[in-house]
C-alpha cells in the first residue's frame, strides 16, 4: 500500500515512478478524491459541533420557556447532512483504497528502465558452464527413463501441471528441502518455522497478494487461500504486531507445498516440472527497519546464492528491470540457475525488498530507538531456493552418460551415503 500523504506531496513524482512500470497517471484523481474526502470530513465536523451548539440552545431556550422550534428545524437539517457526509466519507475512503490496492509499488532508483525481462542486468555468473562429452538430456526425458518422474499417473490423478516422484528422485528431493532448510537456519541464522497452508484473505491481501493476483491462487468454498508461496503466512505472521526494535531484523524460513493456478500460462513449459500447480519451496522472510533493508536485500541474495554454490550449479544474478520487477517489490534479484538439457538459464529465485509497500497494508510497525511514533517495518521475501526447479538443475548438471544421476556431494549425507541414482 502506498504512503497517501507522500502522494499528495508529490503527486507528479508518483506518477513519474509508476510510469516506469508502464502505469498511466493516476495521482491526480486520487489526490482529488482525498481532497473531497477532507473536505467532507471537515464539514462533517463543523455539522458536528454546531449539533452540540444548538442541543445546548434549545435546552436553555425550553427552560426559559422560549420557542425552540427553528432551531430544532436546524438541528433535523443537519443531522440529515452529518449522515450524509458520513456516508459520503466513508465511500471516498473506500474507492481511494481500492483504488491505491492495485498500484505496484514504487521502484528503488536503481532498477534499470525497460520494458520486459529483455532489459534485466546480469550483475554477475558463477560456475563453469559442464562440458558433456554427449548430448544432455532434459530433466524429463532423464526421469521418465529412470521411471522416478511419473507424468503419466499425476494426470489420472489431478490433471496436467503435476508430477508423481519415486524412488531416488523423491529422496533427492526431499534431501534437497533438508539442506536448505539446515544451511540457512545453521549458517545464515533464520529460524526455521512451519507454517499453514492454508490462510485468509487478510493475509493474502497484506501480502499484495489480492486483489492483483487472485486469478493466480487457489480459492477454498470456505473463503481461504491455498498459498503460492510460504512469503504470505511467514511475512503476515507479525501484521497488526507493533515489534521491538532489538529483535530486527527478523529472520524466518520455512519448506512448504506452494499452489499457483498458472494462469496465462498456457503454452509454456508444458514438458516437465518447471511450472507446476503444486511444488515445494524454501521460502525466507526478513523483516527490518528502514535502515537495515537495502543491506538485508544483499544478505538475503547471497543466502540463496550459497545454496547454488554448495551444490556447485552454474548460476547467474540478474537485476530486473522496471518492466519485469514484481507488484509488490521496489527491487528484485532474479537467480536464474543454468540447465544444459535445455541449454538456457532458467529462474529459480527471487529476492525482493518491498521496503513498507506490505508493511502498510498489514499494518507490521517497530518502535524506533529511544521511542517516539511507531514507523512502518520493511518486508523482504527470498527463494531459498525453489526445490523442484533446483531437482532440475541438479539431474541435469549431474548427469551422466547411461542417463544416471550422480548424488552432489554435499547432499549424500541426506541419502545415507547415496551417490548414484540409476534406474
Amino acid at each position: 500500500m502506498h504512503d497517501l500523504r507522500a502522494l499528495r506531496a508529490d503527486p507528479a513524482a508518483f506518477d513519474a515512478d509508476l510510469a516506469r512500470r508502464g502505469v498511466s497517471p493516476v495521482a491526480g484523481a486520487i489526490v482529488s478524491r482525498d481532497e473531497e474526502r477532507r473536505a467532507a470530513l471537515t464539514r462533517l465536523q463543523e455539522a458536528q459541533a454546531r449539533r452540540k451548539v444548538l442541543a445546548r440552545e434549545i435546552g436553555t431556550l425550553r427552560k426559559a420557556g422560549g420557542d425552540s422550534a427553528a432551531l430544532e428545524a436546524e438541528g433535523v437539517a443537519l443531522r440529515g447532512e452529518v449522515e450524509t457526509l458520513e456516508a459520503r466519507a466513508v465511500a471516498l475512503e473506500s474507492e481511494i483504497a481500492e483504488a491505491l490496492a492495485v498500484l505496484p509499488n514504487r521502484l528503488d532508483p536503481l532498477v534499470p528502465d525497460g520494458a520486459d525481462e529483455s532489459a534485466n542486468v546480469v550483475v554477475h555468473q558463477w560456475g563453469d558452464i559442464p562440458n558433456f562429452a554427449f548430448t544432455p538430456k532434459q530433466h524429463f526425458e532423464l526421469g521418465e527413463a529412470l521411471g522416478q518422474m511419473d507424468f503419466e499417473t499425476a494426470a489420472k490423478l489431478s490433471g496436467a501441471r503435476f508430477v508423481v516422484l519415486r524412488g531416488g528422485l523423491a529422496r533427492l528431493e526431499r534431501a534437497l528441502g533438508q539442506f536448505m532448510l539446515d544451511l540457512h537456519v545453521l549458517e545464515h541464522g533464520y529460524t526455521e518455522t512451519n507454517v499453514p497452508v492454508l490462510v485468509n484473505e487478510a493475509a493474502m491481501y497484506g501480502t499484495d497478494k489480492l486483489p492483483k493476483f487472485a486469478d493466480q491462487s487457489f480459492r477454498t468454498d470456505d473463503g481461504r487461500w491455498l498459498i503460492p508461496t510460504a512469503e504470505v503466512p511467514l511475512t503476515a505472521s507479525v501484521a497488526g504486531d507493533i515489534l521491538d526494535v532489538d529483535t530486527l531484523p527478523r529472520r524466518i524460513t520455512a519448506l512448504s507445498a506452494c499452489f499457483r493456478s498458472e494462469a496465462g500460462s498456457a503454452g509454456r513449459d508444458v514438458r516437465g516440472m518447471l511450472r507446476q500447480h503444486q511444488f515445494a519451496k524454501v521460502e525466507m522472510v526478513s523483516i527490518t527497519t528502514a535502515e537495515q533493508s537495502t543491506e538485508e536485500h544483499e544478505r538475503m541474495t547471497r543466502c540463496a546464492e550459497t545454496v547454488l554454490e554448495r551444490l556447485s550449479v552454474p548460476y547467474r544474478r540478474l537485476a530486473l528491470c522496471a518492466g519485469d520487477t514484481g507488484f509488490g517489490a521496489a527491487r528484485t534479484f532474479d537467480l536464474e540457475a543454468w540447465l544444459p538439457g535445455q541449454q538456457a538459464w532458467r529462474e529459480i529465485s527471487s529476492c525482493s525488498n518491498t521496503r513498507d509497500f506490505q508493511a502498510r497494508r498489514m499494518n507490521a510497525r517497530y518502535r524506533p530507538v529511544g521511542g517516539g511514533a511507531p514507523a512502518f517495518a520493511h518486508t523482504l521475501n527470498g527463494s531459498g531456493l525453489a526445490v523442484g526447479r533446483t531437482l532440475i538443475a541438479v539431474m541435469e548438471n549431474y548427469q551422466t552418460e547411461d542417463g544416471a544421476i550422480t548424488v552432489p556431494e554435499v547432499l549424500r549425507p541426506y541419502l545415507g551415503g547415496l551417490e548414484r541414482i540409476g534406474a
